[in-house]
């Protein structure tokens, strides 16, 4: 029995279903990058993939919809902020109110960084929310309802240990935290500075019940 080799084929070589996490990453790194300093209806997605060098067949490869994407990189983008939030406001050597203000700084840091062209995702997607899809209206309500659940523990914590007073209603002043700093970190985009953050920090400090 003679068994014949096959002549090798010429051409491209045969499309291959592969799957690389990293790809997916690199996608929600990217538009976290993007978005952070831009809407999310006036970014296309080819914005997205010519940064990375991605074919737009891999992109819908990972995400059925541009909506499907952007919950993605809102996911993605929650988990990080409340990473941050935990590495500041659970600091058991550091007292209770100093975590919210080494926070604070670290957040200015931040945006100096990048000469202040991105500001907060949730922030952003939050100006947009009446012509974004409404599948978004839950999952940022969500995403602060939990940092203000992170910070509320940390206030409770410095009610306990004599720093607010012990009638302070520390959900609600959370609550007013994030209200306000939303538009303290828009402002501080505005002058590209981090003076509205100082000026936001500072009223807040000093409304707290002692």
């Amino acid at each position: 029995m003679t068994i014949t080799t096959p002549k090798p084929r010429r051409g491209r070589p045969p499309k291959v279903a592969r799957d690389f996490p990293d790809t997916r990453e690199a996608l929600i790194r990217c538009g976290m990058e993007i978005l952070t300093e831009q809407g999310f209806m006036s970014t296309g997605i080819e914005a997205v993939l010519k940064r990375i060098g991605v074919p737009k067949g891999s992109f819908y490869h990972y995400f059925e919809s541009k909506e499907a994407f952007g919950q993605a990189v809102l996911e993605c983008y929650s988990a990080y902020f409340a990473r941050k939030l935990d590495r500041w406001l659970l600091q058991d050597e550091v007292p209770p109110l100093q975590r919210l203000c080494d926070f604070v700084e670290d957040a200015k840091a931040g945006m100096a960084k990048y000469e202040f062209r991105r500001g907060c995702l949730v922030g952003n997607l939050g100006q947009e929310v009446a012509i974004l899809p409404e599948s978004f209206r839950d999952q940022l309500e969500a995403t602060l309802c939990d940092w203000q659940c992170r910070l509320a523990a940390c206030l409770r914590l410095a009610r306990e240990r004599g720093q607010l007073a012990a009638d302070a209603d520390c959900d609600g002043l959370a609550s007013f935290f994030w209200i306000g700093w939303e538009g303290a970190v828009q402002r501080a985009r505005l002058v590209r500075n981090g003076a509205p953050l100082e000026i936001f920090l500072a009223g807040f400090l000093a409304g707290l019940p002692r």
